[in-house]
């Protein structure tokens, strides 16, 4: 498989590979350490592998390549429309590059949407592969996305028309001025803003992100959250003390059921942890690997 690819750092580097019709892009860090027990990084919506850039050089001690991935219809990675951007197209896509790349006894962590796409894969398309499972904040049951975020009216916004009836302006405001109720730092939050919402600044944008929206549907992460508790995988949940959007509960009930799970509440965080406290995420990760 041929791989384009740029520096982008001492110890990382951007690459794109092709997989089903697209390609996707993704940061690999500590690729010397080869594919086996590889960490593999799945954002939240409507960010990108760039919300994992406090986090990722905090586990280079690990001696493992970590593998941070633009999903497909974020960041660097192709925005199709139309397209299966939902938690199962999101995971058939990934679970294709994976194979190509030769990942296997990965730890593969998901905060929010990827959250979802890491359940998926780790009870389903990607299963043999996956030695552990690490869930920040994750959507989960019939939690598949909070009522007023990352936009208002999250419910309206799934209808099919929805994005003929609000202009670009008018969604970039709603972008604005939501994204930070979902940080505890939400002042501090104010110098990031721009990365999760220029991505989204034109028509083609306007209409991906609601394309992703349209396809956060409860049933389809309802069906999986279920069987973590027989996959019988090492899994760590992460959640924000603070969190409005996935509320705690979601964590505790997550950790009653799955017998070998953990659960490390960050205090004085978030649903966007990884922006409010990305130390505390990191150790977290480190801890339990090493454990």
């Amino acid at each position: 498989m041929s791989t384009k690819s740029s520096k982008t750092s001492v110890s990382q580097e951007r690459r794109k590979a092709p997989t089903i019709h697209y390609k996707l892009s993704y940061i690999v860090q500590g690729a010397e350490h080869g594919p086996d027990g590889a960490i593999v990084l799945l954002h939240d919506i409507p960010a990108g592998a760039f919300t994992w850039e406090a986090v990722m050089p905090q586990l280079a001690g690990l001696n493992r390549a970590v593998y941070a991935f633009d999903m497909l219809g974020y960041g660097e990675s192709d925005h199709p429309w139309p397209a299966d951007t939902s938690v199962w197209g999101h995971a058939d896509a990934l679970a294709l590059l994976f194979k190509d790349l030769k990942l296997n006894n990965i730890i593969l962590v998901g905060h929010g949407l990827g959250g979802g796409v890491a359940q998926i894969l780790a009870t389903r398309l990607y299963r043999e592969q996956t030695a552990a499972l690490v869930l920040i904040d994750s959507i989960c049951y019939l939690q598949a996305f909070a009522k007023d975020w990352p936009l208002p009216e999250m419910e309206k916004r799934q209808d099919f028309d929805a994005p003929k009836q609000t202009s670009l302006e008018d969604m970039i405001r709603d972008l604005r001025e939501t994204l930070p109720q979902a940080a505890f730092k939400s002042q501090d939050f104010a110098n990031v803003l721009d990365q999760y919402v220029e991505p989204w600044n034109s028509e083609l944008g306007k209409e991906v992100l609601y394309q992703h929206i349209r396809l956060l549907l409860p049933h389809y992460v309802n069906s999986v959250s279920t069987d973590l508790a027989v996959a019988k995988k090492p899994t760590l949940l992460i959640w924000g003390e603070k969190d409005e959007q996935i509320p705690l509960k979601y964590a505790q009930r997550l950790n009653r059921e799955i017998e070998t799970s953990k659960l490390v509440v960050v205090p004085n965080a978030g649903h966007l942890v990884l922006f409010d406290a990305p130390a505390a995420v990191a150790k977290a990760i480190v801890d339990f690997v090493q454990a």
